[in-house]
């Protein structure tokens, strides 16, 4: 709960029972489970908005949505018992770049569409057999990589992260009821129960949402970023690593606490691919996540003879997923996450800005699949 202290093992015994080769197993385990997942209930956030603006089906929205909300619940959990401090997180700072948020996310969901599925997707379907994703992961991960370091991420800085509101307590849920007035354990319960326990109960409660595939994508995929978060934020964790005398978190990227997301990690593995031969690039919780989901997928494909090949239809195919992935890779760094890194993983910390971003995701691929429909229609 907010306000307690979490107790820590002392640096022996971390050192004794933690290692980055550790934590980088776990989490190609707890990404390898989530690939197989994804590949077996067709979980897709892209699908999950598609199924509702041309069919009126909510099942794998609900899918989605069981899976933000487990993932509340777990995280939560993991907080008030002090395993974890989602504090630690990317996600709960004080600055809520609002403009990174919403222009980020509508360029994530526009390039999701365009490209059949978001970047989680897209390593299920390499798995699975899909060529045309390979060549959305390289383009993906170009452009991320170019908005993290490159001539994008000099805009990103000096234009869209200009727009900012600082949250001296932070701008997660809990903080800004506790700035309100309320007190700091009352404001954590209430935000998880009642945006975690609304959003498991609105999909539990329908019971032709009640299968096997809805209640392993959604429960799965939810319990593998708690996974995630106690992997990184508690097995991870050093209170004071023995090289800088400062806390650290092992093999992360970021240096903080990390759960799955899957547009800054293409931009990782492409990196230390292209750089293999220099000994500083080393294999990281990110990069070890996308090689899981691949694995994932590809096992569980190969397990139920679903593997297929699966090429470009045409030349108007081809540009649409380049531009849809070039689209995910500027989008999903400027916005902090894609529909799994701010939509399930960020959303769980009750973090204002992930909110942002799963609408905003949501509101541009609703609009680019609506345009996509009414110019079917015409030329039909």
């Amino acid at each position: 709960m907010p306000g307690l202290s979490i107790p820590r093992l002392t640096v022996a015994d971390m050192e004794n029972l933690t290692s980055p080769n550790t934590v980088l197993w776990l989490a190609f385990s707890v990404a390898f489970v989530f690939g197989a997942i994804g590949q077996k209930t067709h979980f897709c956030t892209m699908g999950a908005v598609s199924d509702i603006v041309n069919m009126g089906d909510w099942s794998r929205m609900r899918m989605w949505l069981l899976a933000i909300g487990v993932a509340i619940l777990g995280a939560a959990a993991l907080h008030a018992s002090g395993q974890i401090d989602l504090g630690k997180s990317i996600y709960r700072t004080p600055a809520f770049t609002w403009l990174s948020y919403l222009v980020g996310g509508a360029c994530f969901g526009v390039g999701m569409v365009l490209a059949s599925g978001c970047g989680s997707k897209t390593l299920i379907r390499i798995g699975g057999g899909n060529l045309k994703s390979i060549v959305v992961f390289l383009t993906l991960g170009l452009v991320a990589y170019m908005t993290m370091r490159g001539i994008f991420g000099v805009f990103r800085v000096n234009v869209l992260e200009k727009a900012v509101i600082t949250f001296p307590g932070g701008q997660d849920v809990p903080a800004l009821l506790t700035a309100a007035g309320m007190a700091p354990n009352t404001a954590f319960l209430l935000a998880v129960l009642g945006i975690g326990g609304s959003l498991t109960a609105f999909c539990l409660l329908k019971r032709d949402f009640l299968t096997v595939d809805n209640l392993l994508g959604g429960l799965g995929t939810g319990l593998a970023v708690v996974a995630a978060w106690y992997v990184s934020g508690h097995i991870g964790y050093l209170p004071e690593h023995p090289d800088t005398l400062e806390e650290a978190f092992l093999a992360t990227n970021s240096g903080r606490m990390e759960s799955l997301t899957f547009v800054a990690p293409q931009a990782y593995t492409l990196e230390l691919l292209m750089l293999w031969s220099d000994t500083s690039r080393k294999m990281s919780f990110a990069i070890a996540t996308v090689l899981g989901v691949i694995g994932g997928s590809a096992a569980w494909a190969l397990l139920t003879r679903s593997f297929r090949w699966e090429g470009f239809a045409g030349i108007e195919d081809t540009a649409n997923h380049l531009i849809g992935a070039a689209l995910m890779g500027f989008g999903g760094v400027v916005a902090m996450g894609c529909t799994v890194g701010q939509g399930i993983t960020g959303f769980s910390t009750l973090a204002l800005g992930s909110m942002l971003t799963f609408l905003a995701i949501i509101g541009a691929a609703a609009a680019t699949l609506k345009f996509q429909y009414w110019r079917l229609m015409r030329e039909a």
